[in-house]
């Protein structure tokens, strides 16, 4: 078959969705896991509800339908699935009356936790295969949702602020991935090296 006609990639006339993902991730990481750290009050938590509704759930969940579209599996499971986490995160924190649960809450928190810790460890060795920058993420994330999910077993405040810490240092990981994502695509080159694998 001559070059005139091949058929294109699947999705290949999208943009890389990859960035939006990865921004939206990052954004909502970031400023939940400053409260998780104690660097603010826990009572300002509720400033994480609608961007964890909107930026975090629904633009990430928007990234992920898109990367389904462009043929990427790992992507389309990734943001789609974050994205999901992030708008059960806003309806359990912020439209569920937990109190029924009493001192068994921490129970359930921790549960949760550790389910989505359970999820990105698997998503981590997959991610071995798609760039260092992507498979960074995944690692240091791997390890928040362990410390919280740990920090809420053992009503632990020192573990659910090292797991805070460490989420701002996922976040930030994954800025850098979203910022190379978008520095690479518009100067046509690479500005920031994400470590293609």
């Amino acid at each position: 078959m001559s070059e005139l006609t091949k058929s294109p990639a699947p999705g290949s006339h999208l943009a890389d969705p990859a960035a939006l993902g990865l921004g939206g991730f990052a954004l909502t990481t970031f400023v939940l896991s400053v409260v998780n750290a104690g660097i603010v009050p826990d009572k300002v938590e509720p400033v994480v509800f609608g961007l964890a509704f909107a930026y975090g759930g629904i633009a990430q969940l928007a990234a992920g339908l898109w990367e389904f579209a462009k043929g990427n599996t790992f992507g389309a499971t990734a943001f789609c699935s974050y994205g999901a986490f992030w708008i059960s995160f806003w309806w359990l924190t912020g439209h569920t009356d937990l109190s029924g649960a009493g001192a068994d809450v921490n129970k359930g928190l921790g549960l949760y936790l550790l389910a989505w810790g359970i999820f990105t460890l698997y998503m981590t060795v997959a991610a071995v295969r798609t760039s260092g920058a992507v498979l960074v993420v995944f690692i240091l994330l791997t390890i928040t949702y362990f410390l919280l999910a740990f920090g809420e077993f053992g009503t632990s405040s020192g573990l659910t602020k090292t797991g805070g810490y460490v989420g701002i240092v996922t976040a930030i990981a994954a800025w850098y991935a979203s910022f190379a994502t978008v520095a690479n695509f518009t100067f046509k080159r690479t500005v920031l090296p994400t470590f293609p694998r």
